[in-house]
């Protein structure tokens, strides 16, 4: 019987394996345009709009010049942003250290994406002399996740903050934006600035209006309040300045109006004062503060839909499009720029979306919240919108904005944060394997050859979250076997497909053990875990804490039904006696 040949959809994209192990056919994205509007993209489905022609290089300060060849500043001009630098050839320390982190750029070509307003490097000189690590954020690199944190008037304080911050930092945040709007907001934002290895975002309007009625806020008032945050060290500012009064009736028959709470408050001003965006009217002033000290343009999505039944409707769409506008303005005067994107879409939309904000914006950072594919799970919207993350991040979003669980119902705790990182960090992952990243799924090759040889230790070291893996495989089997409790000893396909003599499966010789080895003791977090979980009574969790364990009879180095020490029929008997037997009498004498 002849085995049957199907075409694959292979684009030239590269393959996400450095080594291009295992027998995956590889990514079928688009070929790589580093240098191009296509860097790492999707293939486009029919009727999405292409690129745009144009880039930063075609929106240039009108006191430059152009040989022919390359551009010249005027006499006496001093580069002082990534942007300026980059236009002007110059390859910046925090390029290098760029390329040192995305391994498949070269210092060089972080330049050029920099240059063309496809990439930015969010580095206020004052967070740069504190502990700043530079990062990128751009279609050419890898996705990056934001972790949003901040005081309410009700609830945290600094020290709480500074915590979610390390926090954060801990479980793969690669920047933080601080939207604290109680406390001592400037307090709370020095100390995060000076405890951050991550770029550091504010949304400044926030603390425009602590003491004062929006209604009141002047001009001196926010320029005054951007000027203070750019000294204190931000690297990157939220301003909704494509929010204009002419969009405003497009939100009038929305189901849930305007839910960004910038673009609530600015639409409320402009309402009361009958004049239009004051961040729009005052942009040009606005950029010269934040050029002073390389501050990036967030560009704020303040008309982004709250619910699915508002998603790319016309007040979303005028405002990307002046958010385009914006961002050749602000390209104009050296400063560099991402644009944010909307918070709740059909995951049927989310490429059009995508793909409609890198033509408007030429090619420019998209920085997504999300998207929420769905409204009617509150306190799993982790989970809803980072499979909207997905495909935001593979369709071209450069970073993606966490939600955690308690997204819509509460502020963030400790174990939010992390559950949102998670989730963010799986998404953004998953897309750069889909993308062709070269080298993006090295680590799960690796992890792949430790599970086929059944190398726990090694499975949990190359894990994500490690420690939290370890606590469940011991909630069921505390011992380093040749199998997992979810098949047991005799059904373990992986084990079985290991002792094939004719498989490479499991015979990676990197990733063998030595011997056996006993689980170390639970830990404070891992134990904390299995509390949590409520499966497990005390007594079993303290046994699993202090490794008092004799369940499975194990000696000092293998369990008594290993295959090494037991044969299948064997270590079948020896579970059925140690593990089903011992769950049988517990539940026999539970009350």
């Amino acid at each position: 019987m002849s085995t049957p040949t199907f075409p694959l959809p292979h684009h030239g994209a590269a393959n996400p394996s450095s080594r291009a192990e295992g027998t995956s056919p590889g990514s079928f994205s688009l070929a790589p345009e580093i240098g191009g509007p296509r860097t790492f993209s999707s293939p486009d489905t029919p009727g999405m709009p292409a690129p745009s022609d144009k880039t930063a290089w075609d929106f240039m300060p009108a006191d430059w010049t152009f040989d022919g060849q390359r551009w010249h500043a005027p006499a006496g001009f001093e580069p002082v942003t990534q942007l300026e630098h980059a236009r002007l050839g110059i390859v910046t320390p925090e390029m290098r250290r760029v390329a040192e982190r995305e391994s498949h750029l070269s210092p060089e070509q972080v330049r050029d994406e920099v240059a063309a307003g496809r990439m930015i490097i969010p580095a206020n000189k004052v967070h740069l002399s504190y502990r700043l690590d530079p990062m990128a954020i751009g279609r050419a690199s890898k996705t990056k996740v934001n972790a949003n944190m901040g005081a309410s008037p009700v609830a945290s304080s600094t020290d709480e903050e500074v915590d979610k911050l390390r926090w954060a930092e801990r479980w793969g945040a690669d920047t933080v934006m601080d939207l604290s709007t109680g406390g001592d907001l400037d307090q709370t934002r020095e100390a995060i600035i000076r405890a951050s290895t991550v770029p550091i975002g504010t949304v400044p309007i926030y603390s425009m209006i602590i003491g004062r009625r929006i209604e009141d806020l002047g001009y001196a008032d926010i320029l005054e309040s951007l000027l203070h945050q750019a000294q204190q060290g931000v690297d990157y500012f939220t301003v909704h300045a494509g929010v204009l009064r002419a969009h405003l009736p497009l939100v009038r028959d929305r189901l849930i109006g305007i839910v960004s709470r910038g673009g609530s408050l600015l639409a409320k001003w402009m309402l009361a004062h009958g004049e239009d965006n004051p961040m729009y009217t005052l942009f040009d002033d606005i950029c010269a503060i934040m050029r002073r000290y390389d501050v990036s343009f967030s560009l704020g999505d303040g008309l982004r839909p709250g619910g699915l039944a508002d998603a790319t409707d016309a007040a979303q769409l005028a405002e990307l499009a002046s958010l385009g506008e914006l961002t050749e303005r602000a390209w104009r005067k050296g400063v560099q720029v991402m644009v944010e994107g909307p918070g709740h879409v059909p995951f049927d939309q989310i490429e059009y979306n995508m793909k409609l904000q890198r033509r408007l914006c030429h090619g420019a950072p998209f920085y997504v919240l999300g998207p929420l594919v769905t409204d009617i799970f509150p306190g799993y919207d982790h989970i809803t919108s980072c499979i909207g993350a997905t495909a935001a991040a593979y369709h071209g979003a450069a970073m993606l904005c966490y939600v955690t669980p308690k997204e819509h119902v509460g502020l963030p705790k400790k174990d939010d944060v992390k559950q949102g990182c998670i989730a963010y960090k799986i998404a953004a992952h998953a897309a750069d394997v889909a993308l062709g990243i070269p080298g993006a799924r090295d680590r799960d090759d690796e992890l792949t050859k430790a599970r086929a040889a059944l190398n726990w230790e090694r499975h949990f070291e190359l894990a994500f979250d490690g420690e939290y893996a370890r606590a469940l495989h011991d909630e069921d089997l505390d011992v380093d076997t040749d199998f997992c409790a979810m098949c047991g000893h005799d059904w373990c396909s992986v084990r079985i497909s290991k002792e094939i003599q004719e498989f490479s499966s499991g015979k990676d010789a990197l990733s063998q053990r030595a011997r056996v080895l006993r689980s170390p003791a639970l830990t404070a977090e891992q134990r904390a875990v299995l509390e949590k979980r409520g499966v497990l009574s005390p007594e079993e969790i303290h046994r699993l804490a202090s490794k008092t364990r004799d369940a499975l009879g194990a000696s000092d180095k293998k369990a008594a039904c290993h295959s090494d020490l037991a044969d299948d029929a064997s270590a079948v008997r020896i579970q059925e006696a140690t593990i089903v037997g011992s769950a049988l009498v517990d539940a026999s004498t539970a009350p």
